[in-house]
């Protein structure tokens, strides 16, 4: 699985043969989630709350090219926040 994008202690990576609702994982030492590009919600995970706003802020910024990338399949890392 790709990493897309890295800040903060935060990984951000997207399975690119998966199926569901477009949506990408974040890890945070051992806690995980799982977001729905289209809501930004978390979807599934136990991700802090200080962590799930910082991806939020993050996805929202790079919303358009998250979908890209499940629509297309193809893999390019994204800034991290900052």
């Amino acid at each position: 699985m790709p990493v897309i994008a890295r800040f903060y202690g935060i990984i951000i990576k997207m399975y690119f043969k998966e199926h569901g609702v477009p949506h990408f994982h974040v890890l945070y030492g051992e806690f995980n989630g799982v977001f729905a590009i289209s809501s930004l919600e978390m979807i599934e995970g136990d991700l802090p709350q200080r962590a799930m706003n910082m991806v939020m802020e993050w996805a929202k910024s790079y919303q358009e090219d998250l979908i890209d990338m499940w629509n297309t399949q193809q893999f390019r890392n994204l800034p991290g926040l900052e």
